[in-house]
């Protein structure tokens, strides 16, 4: 038959799954990220304090080892909700540096080399690229946050017992809880620094001043206002401030409960509208 009496031929071949589809993008940015050097050392450094943790829960489970201690010592080395805030902002911290060094990586290039068209030429959605990109982020700060978390958590129940968890559920809900909003927080805060600065360098040192720059923006603002409203402005002490919540802590001086989750997800929604206003495959200029 000749080539011009072929006319199109919709594909009727085998076809992947949607998930599969989906995988494809995740799959290979985390192949692309655990071959650089300093992300793969700053994870390591980031398991430190799980060790750490480790340890103190071991000790505080072995009374025998603290027999000399004071009655005030053994008090303050219980495994409670004190102990998970602790454990919580610290890795917090490592998620923040470890989504500045990876997060620009995931949109800044496609949009920059003007990729994104061949992306959604493939049967790819907007929506399923930008939760690719997410998920990708997600998965690699869930390592130093979530997946340490409940293994404390679990040598904890082994150590103690499951009377220990019935009595501390609220605990295993709020690691659980406390640390997905963070993930969330950080990797929309990371996808949104790429997308809109296009630049590696400019995305990771936006990040690290959405954290840093506003908490301490926002202490100068107590200090000189004398007021505690000052802290609503930073993400990281809004978040703290539902862990508090979450695990049954008395809370700093400061907004509410509400007032927090108010913010969190007012800041989540604008971050989102970035994304999606820059995640076009065209873009018109006047």
């Amino acid at each position: 038959m000749a080539v011009y009496k072929r006319g199109y031929h919709r594909y009727q071949g085998p076809t992947n799954s949607h998930w599969n589809r989906f995988m494809v993008l995740p799959r290979f940015a985390w192949q692309r990220v655990f071959q650089q050097r300093l992300v793969v050392l700053l994870m390591v450094v980031a398991m430190v304090w799980p060790l750490l943790s480790a340890i103190f829960i071991y000790s505080s489970n072995h009374s025998d080892l603290l027999k000399s201690a004071s009655k005030e010592f053994q008090k303050f080395i219980q495994v409670n909700g004190n102990f998970f805030l602790v454990f919580m902002y610290v890795q917090s911290v490592f998620a923040v540096l470890l989504a500045a060094m990876t997060g620009p990586g995931l949109i800044a290039p496609d949009l920059a080399n003007n990729a994104l068209p061949l992306y959604f030429s493939r049967p790819l959605s907007r929506l399923d690229y930008a939760l690719a990109r997410l998920a990708t982020l997600s998965g690699l700060l869930s390592l130093v946050t979530v997946v340490p978390g409940l293994l404390l958590l679990g040598m904890q129940v082994g150590i103690a017992g499951f009377d220990w968890l019935y009595s501390n559920w609220r605990l295993g809900v709020g690691l659980v809880v406390g640390f997905a909003l963070w993930i969330l927080l950080v990797s929309l805060v990371a996808i949104a620094s790429s997308a809109y600065a296009r630049m590696k360098a400019v995305s990771g040192g936006l990040v690290l001043a959405f954290f840093f720059i506003l908490s301490g923006l926002s202490v100068m603002i107590n200090n000189i206002f004398r007021v505690t409203w000052g802290n609503g402005i930073s993400p990281l002490w809004i978040s703290t401030r539902i862990w508090y919540a979450l695990f049954n802590v008395d809370p700093r001086p400061g907004p509410g409960v509400a007032a927090s989750l108010a913010v969190l997800f007012s800041i989540m929604l604008l971050l989102g509208i970035v994304i999606e206003r820059k995640l076009r495959p065209v873009e018109v200029v006047a």
